[in-house]
């Protein structure tokens, strides 16, 4: 069994990259950015580097 706070983190940020730019769309970028925040204080080195990699890709995209 993987690690849950990573897994539901991965799921946030596409769920926030793949939604439209609606009024939602700030809602949910901030729900996947809790989301990162909390798996990185539970997460070994390499979840950390693609926790660190989804954490661009939302960047990029809100910009």
């Amino acid at each position: 069994m993987g690690n849950k706070l990573f897994q539901k983190a991965r799921e946030f940020v596409e769920e926030a990259l793949h939604s439209g730019h609606d009024g939602d769309q700030h809602k949910t970028e901030e729900i996947a950015k809790n989301a990162l925040s909390s798996a990185f204080a539970n997460t070994n080195e390499a979840e950390k580097e693609q926790l660190r990699e989804l954490q661009q890709e939302l960047e990029n995209h809100s910009k």
